[in-house]
């Protein structure tokens, strides 16, 4: 099997340095505490395209302070 990278969310880090709540933020982006506390933890298998686009609206961001893309190792 190839190896082609993944996707790091970076969510926890950003509610910290944001200083909102994980409480306040799940309501004001609409999400169940159990889904945002996925999010955080990068146990998501498929991204929502809404749930990024509100956490980007309430957060006041951009995708990429959310979601980084992590190359795969080099093969020697």
């Amino acid at each position: 099997m190839h190896e082609y990278g993944k996707i790091k969310i970076k969510l926890d880090e950003l509610i910290k340095s944001k200083g909102i709540s994980k409480n306040k933020l799940s309501q004001r982006a609409e999400m169940q505490r159990t889904q945002l506390n996925n999010y955080c933890k990068n146990e998501i298998t498929r991204l929502d395209t809404d749930v990024l686009a509100r956490l980007c609206t309430v957060l006041e961001c951009r995708i990429e302070d959310i979601l980084e893309f992590i190359p795969p190792m080099s093969e020697k």
